[in-house]
């Protein structure tokens, strides 16, 4: 198979042109290839010449379009097809053998182009769509014109062997790619500064899609993940602005990240939220319509939404898009007065200067009434009686609900805001207790959690705060909110253990009592109709139980995949709860007790399932014992393991930190010739080096690098020593936090 990929700066390197995104022209392509095999392009072929083994390919002219987007693929393919009610062909293209994998990701395709036709008031633009699986793909996918091509991770779905997730992935990522068919391919960014103009709004436009297509997912609440990781990298110092200068075509690979594609996407969200959904629709379809087959910057797209509102967009979001960073936002009561405060958020406590315009949303003890305002200034005060019609309640949380008297106030209703909320301690004891009693939404439960860690990691609240909130969680059964708990509670594990080694143990039974409620509640056996949430949140909560040593679910998850390496279509071990059975049996693998783990392998070898390989790479990292980590880490070099899956086994245990440490210098070399031209290589420092959490180790990263970084790691290499840092202070903080111990063994020991 022949496939090109020329994002974002490598058209040059097949044919002469001046390789720049405004730099736009047509294309007409024709391709020598073997006569057996088939040959695609962006446009329709127009003719094919057969001459001996050979065949000449010519496709029509394209429309006026960007370097970047041309694309060709040769190969042996199976194909399904479909068209969308205005004749447009769309066919999904897969090795010989796995055609009937493509039918999910072609009725979201066929259903997503009406829907991206409606919405933007733009019909797709070119005669056909082809989308192809390629095994071996470095990028997720690539939205080339009319000819999209994919990893099969994100393409091909087997109703059988797939899991929940990966329909979900497949239909976010097709409705991401397709989006781009108007923003980015039709309309395309003026130069790689304006980068977020593609990806953020392909992000948030992906989510708009699939929730039309499958509402029961509850995308929108799924995209506070997103958010999440916009929020995280952008606490660093070494963040970016969303518009950031490349100077050099070395840069614009690094800025392939959460600023670009989920910060972007979710200050688009803010912005959307604030301005109301149908005056943004209108802007964006005049916004296309405008800059159709030509460039666009930024400020074009202000413009458009300044025309359509009335607001002064430009001054709004420059402070969101220019800047690097976002504000946390501290309210206090005092004397019936709500006190506002914003100041840059940092991850290591520290205070930068920057300053926005904060749309702030408030609710206070309901939904029924929420209220807006713009932060403008460093700080505001507002009568709570005038501007919420109520008054603060002196004690305990009001059953009664009612306008007179207010138990709760929530700032950046669902989230819908970039930025972190602190509350002080009067009003973030109430929110504690609207957790336990169910008042607040799915996404308020979220971000309450979500701000008390980052704010945590900053030290500007303690461990003890945080671990007495997440007890607040203990019967939560919403999918996105106990997914962000666990992904926490991962983090809290390992920090303790550098932190407070001896109180290891208890943390770990806390958190196993934390998410036993849901995880008995789902059991391990599929219902029928069960949501599709409910079948993801079964695998998380099974597979955290095995990583924090629950004896009983380990033993279960390990019965379990006896049973399946037997009879690979045993019903015991359906896709939703592999890895967590994959993850048990890791655990219990060591040096001299090594045959689950040569089981393991021997289902990786034999399985044809991208998927699969995935789920797998990603479990064997979590075996204690340094010897195996070490063999495992040997095998993702070797050709048993594609290259663009390699990154799925780096996620390490903490038993295994310095192991991969060493082998990562050692083997530097190899890997950076191997990778050394995309962005995987980027993954292998941060999934190796940011766990570390002393500076020390800061030191020793920051020496081997120092005469081996080049421009496509430089700025991965800072972050991820950054992250080293903050981890070190995080330590020295929790080591002085004097009710931990205490908090902890009670939480342990508490019975529910």
């Amino acid at each position: 198979m022949a496939v090109t990929q020329f994002e974002p700066a490598d058209a040059r390197r097949c044919f002469p042109c001046w390789d720049e995104p405004a730099a736009k022209a047509t294309f007409k392509i024709t391709l020598d290839v073997p006569s057996e095999l088939v040959a695609l392009s962006n446009m329709p072929v127009i003719e094919e010449q057969l001459n001996g083994d050979r065949k000449v390919v010519s496709f029509q002219e394209t429309p006026i379009m960007s370097t970047y987007l041309v694309a060709v693929v040769v190969g042996l393919f199976d194909y399904v097809e479909d068209h969308t009610s205005d004749g447009t062909k769309v066919r999904v293209y897969c090795q010989v053998g796995k055609g009937n994998q493509g039918t999910f990701a072609l009725k979201v395709a066929v259903k997503t182009l009406e829907l991206y036709k409606e919405y933007f008031a733009v019909p797709y633009s070119l005669p056909k769509l082809d989308m192809v699986a390629i095994p071996d793909f470095a990028a997720g996918a690539m939205e080339n014109y009319g000819l999209v091509t994919y990893r099969e991770t994100a393409l091909l779905y087997d109703y059988q062997h797939s899991a929940a997730a990966n329909k979900q992935r497949v239909a976010i990522v097709v409705a991401h790619e397709l989006a781009h068919q108007w923003f980015g391919n039709l309309v395309t960014m003026e130069w790689w500064t304006h980068l977020w103009l593609n990806e953020g709004f392909a992000t948030w436009v992906s989510y708009l899609a699939v929730d039309r297509l499958f509402p029961e997912w509850k995308i929108w609440i799924q995209f506070l993940d997103q958010t999440t990781e916009g929020l995280r990298l952008d606490g660093l110092a070494e963040s970016h602005p969303i518009e950031v200068e490349i100077n050099h075509a070395g840069e614009i690979e690094e800025i392939f990240d959460a600023i670009s594609y989920k910060k972007g996407a979710s200050v688009i969200r803010m912005l959307q939220s604030y301005l109301g959904p149908d005056c943004f629709q209108r802007a964006l379809a005049t916004y296309i319509k405008r800059h159709a087959c030509s460039n666009a910057k930024t400020e074009d797209l202000w413009a458009v939404l300044e025309e359509e509102s009335g607001e002064p967009v430009n001054q709004l979001m420059s402070s969101w898009t220019k800047q690097q960073g976002y504000p946390v936002v501290t309210v206090k009561v005092k004397d019936q007065q709500l006190e506002f405060a914003q100041s840059q958020f940092s991850s290591s406590g520290s205070h930068g200067d920057g300053q926005w315009i904060v749309p702030i949303t408030l609710c206070c003890g309901s939904y029924d009434a929420c209220h807006n305002f713009l932060l403008k200034e460093k700080s505001a005060t507002l009568d709570i009686k005038e501007f919420l019609g109520c008054s603060i309640a002196k004690q305990g949380l009001m059953e009664t609900r009612g306008n007179v008297e207010c138990s709760w106030i929530k700032l950046n209703v669902d989230q819908t805001g970039f930025y972190r909320v602190k509350y002080d301690e009067h009003l973030a004891s109430r929110l504690r207790c609207a957790i336990e009693r169910t008042y607040l939404s799915a996404t308020d439960r979220f971000g309450i959690l979500d701000d008390c860690y980052a704010l945590c990691m900053a030290r500007h609240q303690s461990l003890t705060t945080l671990i007495t909130l997440m007890g607040a969680y203990r019967e939560e059964f919403d999918y996105t909110v106990l997914s962000n708990l666990i992904n926490i509670s991962y983090k809290v594990t390992r920090i303790t253990a550098d932190a407070t080694p001896e109180l290891l143990d208890y943390i770990k039974q806390f958190f196993v009592s934390l998410f036993q409620y849901a995880a008995e509640k789902l059991g391990w056996e599929p219902k029928k109709e069960e949501s599709h949430l409910d079948a993801m949140l079964r695998g998380e909560l099974l597979t955290a139980l095995a990583e924090f040593g629950h004896d009983l679910t380990q033993k279960e998850a390990i019965v379990r995949f006896h049973a399946y390496v037997n009879d690979r279509n045993t019903p015991l071990l359906p896709p939703d709860i592999r890895k967590a059975a994959y993850v048990a049996v890791m655990q219990t693998v060591t040096s001299s007790n090594r045959s689950d783990y040569e089981s393991l392998l021997r289902v990786y070898r034999e399985t044809d399932l991208s998927q699969e390989k995935g789920r797998i790479l990603s479990s064997l990292g979590s075996c204690p014992d340094p010897e195996i980590i070490l063999e495992v880490l040997n095998f993702l070099l070797s050709p048993e393991v594609r290259s663009q899956d390699a990154i799925f086994g780096l996620a390490i245990c903490k038993e295994g930190r310095e192991v991969a440490w060493k082998w990562l210098k050692e083997n530097w070399e190899h890997i950076s010739k191997t990778w050394g031209s995309g962005f995987l290589i980027t993954r292998f420092i941060s999934a190796i080096v940011s766990p570390f959490s002393s500076e020390e180790k800061a030191k020793e990263v920051e020496e081997f690098f120092a005469t081996r970084s080049k421009p496509s790691i430089a700025r991965t290499l800072k972050q991820s020593i950054e992250r080293v840092l903050i981890n070190a202070k995080w330590v020295q903080s929790i080591r002085k936090e004097g009710e931990l111990e205490e908090v902890v063994k009670e939480l342990a020991y508490r019975k529910y």
